[in-house]
């Protein structure tokens, strides 16, 4: 084994440990960052994109518990409402209580999510027609009559429906009566 004062004779052997040195911190660095990454995920599953799970859109109350779903009185007539009286829509494309409408589509539509807690009607909604179901992002959303829920961000205060009749992200939004019905845009 060379001693100190042989390395010193032999700059390309000194300049050689100079260059594994960062190298092998790099390496121990990008090994921390890829196992870092993979935390939270379940073997087998990709973590979903940060952008999916992102805080809530400016206009979409929060989750709550009990969130209570409501028949409100709007301009295009009786609607369901949350307790706060927002609009509530259901969107076209979804297929039964399976939400289709993610990423820039939810930023737009938020879900009507719930926190752990019971789901309650009040105000002329049926109680046997609430329920929920489980995101692909892992978060609760609230049903009625089997339609997930979503708010729009274009409604600024309770009562508002200038999402009502909208077409976009692939599908049809409409307000649902208590009776869990779609309302048209034309009535």
């Amino acid at each position: 084994m060379p001693n100190a004062r042989d390395r010193s004779r032999n700059p390309g052997k000194k300049a050689r440990w100079a260059v594994v040195g960062p190298v092998a911190a790099a390496a121990v660095a990008l090994l921390a960052v890829g196992c870092s990454s993979a935390s939270g995920s379940s073997p087998g599953r990709s973590a979903a994109p940060s952008t999916a799970t992102s805080a809530p859109a400016p206009n979409a109350p929060a989750p709550t518990a009990g969130v209570a779903v409501m028949a409100g009185h709007t301009s295009v007539g009786t609607v369901l409402t949350d307790r706060r009286g927002r609009t509530v829509y259901l969107f076209e494309k979804d297929a039964g209580p399976v939400s289709s409408c993610y990423g820039a589509c939810a930023s737009a539509w938020p879900p009507v999510t719930a926190a752990a807690g019971q789901l309650t009607a009040g105000g002329g909604a049926n109680q046997t027609l609430v329920g929920t179901t489980l995101r692909r992002d892992g978060k609760t959303q609230v049903t009625y009559a089997g339609h997930p829920l979503y708010y729009f961000v274009g409604d600024s205060k309770p009562g508002d429906t200038t999402g009502q009749g909208l077409q976009n992200f692939g599908g049809g939004w409409d307000v649902l009566t208590p009776a869990g019905q779609k309302l048209e845009a034309n009535g």
